[in-house]
């Protein structure tokens, strides 16, 4: 195998990548990033990936949600702040069920860059660059909002960095203390049927801590009652951005991708003699695969060898995005190719891409039933072929949008208009967040 470099994948074949009219503007935007701080750090990674291998085992289960896409226009601390709190929300439910650690990790602080299925976009009868995430263009459709901007990586890794900074405070500074669980029912959230079962589980929680308390165990003292370990993921797609946030551990000499604990591979980049793959061989980062039904479970084997050949668990996580209507057909097959070559990885369901929808209006959309049709199904099958679903991941929200329809108020069609702001595929709320877990940890339960 020839030898990597943070560089090397640019002698292989790259996909996805935005052409910039000015290079040298792109270089010296690099040049800025390389020589600004970590965004995440080594050690942060290294826990990550014991606690996915643990979550292989059945010991841990994961929780990994956020925006489809980042915007610079939604940036707000609230934001921020509710989306963190769903998923503490949805980690006390499945602890609460399932009686394991829930690993916290977030669609957040990165994830600015998306592939299109076409490089072009056309509205009367005019023809643009499409619209490829903050950190690369602007949503709105002119000319010049629409060139690929170098200054916008810049940008992209400032909020990042403040986006982190809040989290740790969050995750450290006491909100995610348990003797505060009933705060976080959001005020939507609380008066649902869901919100209700929800404060059930928080009131027990309440009881056991003040349990602890009369034996004799000061809880306010215990780390791990009071604090959370947070970690944030995007996919690893601008490959001249997470290059520049390339460091060497010095305690380790190992190499980091810094821009984030957690990067996938997406379907459309996951291919031998990918750049992406070649990026990732080389990083020391738990990296995540996803798995369409494009995809040859001979030909994600050897990329896996390639990224992994020493087989270390909870290097390689297999994202899989099948729909509801499809996963039958796919997925056994994949797991026996997995299970036949010995592969350690952790098997994670995305319900969400696979069963993307026009609605009558013309707007994307994902029916809450089908999202849980395909994760049931992922849990029979992993379990008759002697494998267990170790993870979900979501495209999800904190705000109380109207994006997916189903869940227990019922979203239609109709409804969709009154709250769609997603930058780019329709995500899951609270509520539907929150009912979601609650169906996923009963399953796994029963």
């Amino acid at each position: 195998m020839s030898k990597w470099s943070k560089d090397s994948w640019k002698n292989f074949k790259i996909k996805h990548i935005p052409q910039y009219n000015d290079p040298d503007q792109l270089e010296k935007a690099l040049k800025k990033l390389e020589g600004f701080p970590p965004l995440v750090f080594a050690g942060e990674c290294r826990n990550l990936k014991e606690d996915l291998a643990k979550a292989s085992k059945g010991d841990a289960f994961l929780v990994q949600g956020g925006d489809c896409a980042e915007s610079f226009k939604e940036f707000n601390a609230n934001n921020i702040r509710d989306t963190f709190r769903v998923i503490l929300q949805m980690s006390a439910v499945i602890t609460a069920k399932l009686k394991v650690p829930v690993i916290k990790l977030g669609r957040i602080a990165g994830q600015f860059a998306k592939p299109r299925s076409s490089d072009l976009e056309t509205k009367d009868g005019k023809t643009l660059n499409s619209y490829y995430g903050d950190s690369i263009n602007s949503i709105e459709f002119s000319e010049e909002k629409r060139e690929p901007n170098p200054a916008r990586l810049l940008r992209a890794y400032s909020q990042s960095a403040s986006t982190l900074n809040l989290l740790r405070s969050f995750a450290q500074g006491g909100f995610a203390n348990l003797r505060k669980v009933n705060s976080w029912n959001m005020g939507f959230v609380k008066a649902s049927k869901e919100g209700k079962k929800y404060e059930k589980i928080a009131a027990k929680i309440n009881e056991y801590l003040d349990f602890m308390d009369a034996v004799g165990v000061n809880t306010s003292t215990v780390i791990d009652l009071n604090t959370v370990e947070f970690f944030t993921s995007h996919e690893g797609l601008h490959l001249p951005y997470e290059s520049a946030l390339t460091r060497v551990d010095s305690l380790t000499n190992e190499v980091y991708c810094t821009s984030a604990h957690f990067i996938w591979i997406g379907d459309r980049t996951r291919f031998i003699d990918s750049a992406h793959v070649e990026f990732c061989r080389g990083i020391s980062n738990p990296i995540g695969i996803k798995c369409g039904p494009s995809l040859d479970p001979d030909e994600l084997v050897k990329i896996i060898e390639t990224i992994n050949p020493t087989n270390e668990a909870g290097k390689i996580s297999l994202i899989f995005r099948y729909g509801e209507e499809n996963i039958d057909q796919h997925l056994p097959g994949l797991v026996e190719a997995i299970t036949k070559n010995n592969k350690n990885v952790l098997w994670i369901s995305d319900p969400m891409h696979g069963n993307t929808v026009k609605s009558s209006s013309g707007l994307k959309t994902r029916d809450f039933n089908s999202l849980l049709n395909e994760t049931s199904k992922a849990i029979k099958i992993l379990k008759e072929k002697g494998c267990h679903l170790g993870g979900i991941h979501l495209e999800m929200t904190g705000q109380n949008v109207t994006e997916c329809t189903g869940g227990i108020y019922k979203v239609s069609d109709d409804d969709l208009n009154s709250r769609y702001h997603t930058h780019c595929d329709p995500r899951l709320n609270a509520n539907q967040a929150l009912e979601l877990s609650f169906n996923i940890a009963e399953e796994l339960q029963g």
